[in-house]
């Protein structure tokens, strides 16, 4: 194992073989007005129909407390916020798949299903890399794709004691929900589900904010963070999307109640009452979904990782009488056609949590 994980090292947010699209930067302010869907065509449709007004992803967040402060409309169903975030300190995308029906004037409200990205991504990455919009198509609920930063790991980040900015825990359990609960119609009832990074982002939203989440999904996640040759990995990842590994947690052993508080081990209690859903390959080797020939890639390593930790918290679960879903499937790469099997294969307990009858 500890040759494994010293091959690891530098691998784990290579998490996609495609280079993550740049955002684009045509965005239009909305204000309290509801831009007509565009009508649907064969084709999506991959520019906003409005004028945009200059604000873009990433630059400094304004004044004041969170609030979106643009949107576009991509199609009959995909609508990009802009949020500026305090948390994060910028302005920040998030990318939602409306239900049919949906308006803000709705006397109603909608469940909601987060899919989070994985490391080196953004916020485009399911819709860009899966058949997620179509599958959902007929799900009585929002999906909701928000960005987490390449290196982000859906944490609010040590910064040597000092916290501020990315606060990416507080940025997607906070600000989104609250603005999307306020100003999209988003109900109370919620699912998360994330591939790798993300994986460990669900489960760890999942078990910070008990009650917060009735479905955690991980797919070729670590969601152990303390065991044996993990925190290594973190922290020269951290250091491969040159950030100061120190700053996203601390050091493992000075700041250990910092590490143990964003550990989903020291945190599975709080998982009591959550449908789970857990999946990994356990080798690096290519399975039935990799095209014949396909190259090899350091960032399949990332599965024996994630079933090395999925192992532990499962055995963490059945110590507590918590059930759940364990499903390692041996060969298979650290690629997007086994997330989106397993996404496929957990969403019948997705539905089932959000108190819908079909997808």
């Amino acid at each position: 194992m500890r040759a494994l994980l010293a091959l690891a090292t530098a691998t784990m947010l290579l998490l996609s073989c495609a280079s993550p699209a740049l955002a684009d930067p045509d965005w239009s302010f909305t204000d309290e007005h509801e831009q007509p869907a565009p009508k649907p065509t064969t084709k999506p449709t991959t520019k906003p129909t409005t004028k945009p007004t200059g604000y873009a992803p990433g630059q400094k967040a304004l004044a004041g407390p969170a609030r979106v402060v643009s949107e576009r409309r991509l199609d009959a169903r995909t609508l990009d916020l802009l949020v500026s975030s305090p948390s994060v300190g910028l302005l920040t995308p998030v990318r939602l798949l409306l239900p049919k029906g949906w308006s803000r004037g709705a006397k109603r409200t909608w469940p909601v299903l987060y899919l989070l990205h994985g490391g080196a991504d953004d916020y485009t990455s399911w819709t860009r890399m899966t058949d997620v919009a179509a599958y959902t198509a007929n799900l009585d609920a929002i999906v909701v794709m928000p960005e987490a930063g390449r290196a982000g790991n859906y944490s609010d980040w040590h910064n040597g004691g000092r916290g501020g900015s990315p606060a990416w825990a507080t940025f997607h359990t906070y600000e989104v929900r609250r603005l999307l609960e306020i100003g999209y119609r988003a109900g109370t009832r919620r699912a998360v589900a994330g591939l790798s990074m993300g994986a460990y982002g669900a489960i760890k939203y999942a078990a910070r904010h008990p009650g917060m989440f009735r479905f955690a999904g991980a797919y070729s996640g670590i969601l152990a963070t303390r065991l044996p040759g993990i925190p290594a990995i973190i922290m020269q990842a951290q250091a491969s999307e040159k950030q100061d590994p120190l700053a996203l947690w601390g050091h493992p052993k000075r700041d250990e109640k910092v590490w143990a508080a964003n550990d989903p081990m020291a945190l599975a209690p709080n998982l009591k009452g959550v449908s789970i859903y857990i999946s990994s390959g356990t080798t690096s080797f290519q399975g039935p979904l990799d095209p014949p020939g396909s190259p090899w890639h350091p960032a399949h390593l990332g599965e024996p990782l994630s079933a090395y930790t999925g192992k532990a918290l499962s055995a963490r679960l059945d110590r507590l009488g918590i059930q759940h879903t364990l499903h390692l499937y041996g060969n298979g790469t650290h690629t997007w056609p086994y997330w989106i099997r397993e996404f496929k294969r957990s969403y019948p307990m997705i539905v089932s949590a959000l108190g819908l009858r079909n997808g």
